[in-house]
This record gives structure tokens, C-alpha cells and sequence, in this order.
């Protein structure tokens, strides 16, 4: 990690994004206390988190691999998850486990990839704690269960907001969720800011290569495509009405750049820019 320096506030849902090894995980867990940072501060509801029951009260991790003793079954997991969480809704768990068909008898060693992550799901959510970490939460699980994840946080976070930190790769999918980026590239933040600002930020522009050129012309190119005498180009940059209106009148197609394209074009940009 290179200097890392970010706040977290209360009752959003942050997406913590990155490439594979760009320090995500890390990132969360010396935020969740599953290892102590060397040098630096970091605090957690106003407390040093490592070893500190006053803090980790309060925050529920789910990874990708969550593991367990090996006779446990799935309602031994509810059971200690009600005990371990103080703000653990029972009622909000059994409706959830029956969203997703979950077996409350069956060992948790003998369920699929995607009903563990599903029983993950459960916990997370059902956990209501104020700080709740998911780090790619649907591994496993198909497209419906997915959405079907995506709409009952969306909803259980409207009547009861908390702080929710989602890592995923699945950008597109959790796009509409996220209220705040944290971009993670080879262990420095190149990101920090509102998702919806982002979303202002930076345009694709289309057209003939010469038109394009025309109008890009200073400013900071994210990515460019060409096909013989067309060209695409990832502008980081806001474009305002007036440039809307000349970029039309020089036949130039212009569309905001997606969430995950942004996120692509800030974590290639130097080597397809160039």
C-alpha cells in the first residue's frame, strides 16, 4: 500500500473497486481488524479497530470464502450469528433464507459454491450492523440470485440505513447501487469521489477521426479506438451544453462513459492512451 488516505462516511454505499492485487482486500482487512497495519492510523467510529470488541461490534464482514467448523450446519451459523451481532434480525434472516432456498439442516461443507455465498448474503444483511463489508459476495450464484441480492440490500438499506462497502468486479451489475467510488490501482487511491459526479465526468466521443481530433484537442484522452477513418475516444472531462451542441454540429456522436468503463480507462489509461 502506498500512502493510503480516505474517510468513510455514515449511511452510504461505497464501491470499493480495483483490479485483482491492486490491495482491496487488504484495504478491508486492516479495516475489519484481521490484520494490523504497520504504520499510519486508522479508525474505525472513532477507535483504533485491532483488537477492540467496542468497535468490532459494530462490523460485519462478508468475503468470498467464508469458513467454518466442519460439523456446522447452516442453523448453527444463524445461531452464532444472532449471539455475535448485536443488531441481528432474526425475522429479516428466515425471510431472506427463504429467498434464496437455503437448507437450514444441511452441513454448511456440503452446500454449493453459490448457497454459500448466498448464506453469506444472509448474514451480511441480516447482520444490520452499521459497518458492513461485502467482498464479492456472489461468487457461485447465478444472474437471478444475484439481482435478487442487489434489490433486497438496495431496499433493507432504504429502511435501514447503514454504511456498506461492496467490493465486486461486476461493475455494470452494481452501477445503479454505488453512491461513492474508492478506486484502488496498484495500492494508491485514484479515485475518491461521488458516484454521480463520476458519472458527469467523463464522455465518449465519436465520429470521424478528423471531427473527433477537432474537438477532443487538448484535453485528457482516457482511451482511443480507430477504424480506418473513425475514431472513439474516452475523454476524462465534463462537457457542458454549449460543447454538447458544437460537438452535434460537427457530426459527433457523444455518450456518457458507463461506471465500469470509467473504472477500466482510470486503471489502463497509460498504456492505452499512449
Amino acid at each position: 500500500m502506498d500512502g493510503i488516505s480516505f474517510d468513510i462516511r455514515a449511511d452510504k454505499i461505497y464501491g470499493l473497486l480495483g483490479r485483482n492485487g491492486a490491495g482491496k482486500t487488504t484495504v478491508m482487512q486492516l479495516l475489519t481488524a484481521q490484520c494490523r497495519h504497520t504504520t499510519g492510523n486508522i479508525d474505525v467510529f472513532g477507535m483504533q479497530p485491532y483488537e477492540n470488541r467496542s468497535a468490532l461490534a459494530d462490523i460485519c464482514f462478508i468475503g468470498e470464502s467464508q469458513k467454518f467448523p466442519d460439523d456446522f450446519r447452516v442453523r448453527h451459523v444463524l445461531d452464532c450469528s444472532a449471539r455475535l451481532l448485536p443488531r441481528w434480525d432474526r425475522d429479516f434472516a428466515d425471510e431472506l433464507m427463504r429467498d434464496f432456498d437455503l437448507p437450514t439442516t444441511r452441513k454448511v461443507k456440503k452446500l454449493s459454491r453459490g448457497m454459500t455465498s448466498a448464506l453469506g448474503i444472509v448474514i451480511g444483511l441480516a447482520s444490520r450492523a452499521p459497518l458492513t463489508f461485502f467482498d464479492e459476495p456472489y461468487l457461485g450464484l447465478d444472474a437471478v440470485a444475484r439481482h435478487m441480492f442487489y434489490d433486497r440490500l438496495l431496499a433493507d438499506y432504504a429502511e435501514n440505513p447503514r454504511t456498506v462497502i461492496l467490493s465486486t468486479h461486476l461493475i455494470d451489475e452494481v452501477s445503479d447501487l454505488i453512491e461513492h467510488v474508492l478506486l484502488i490501482d496498484k495500492g494508491r487511491i485514484v479515485i475518491d469521489s461521488d458516484a454521480d459526479e463520476l458519472r458527469r465526468s467523463a464522455f465518449v466521443v465519436s465520429g470521424t477521426a478528423s471531427a473527433v481530433e477537432q474537438f477532443v484537442g487538448g484535453r485528457a484522452v482516457l482511451h482511443r479506438d480507430s477504424l480506418g477513418s473513425l475514431a472513439r475516444v474516452s475523454i476524462d472531462s465534463a462537457l457542458s451544453l454549449d460543447e454538447r451542441t458544437r460537438a452535434t454540429a460537427l457530426g459527433l456522436g457523444v455518450e456518457p462513459l458507463s461506471l465500469q468503463q470509467l473504472i477500466v480507462r482510470n486503471t489502463t489509461a497509460k498504456e492505452s492512451a499512449s
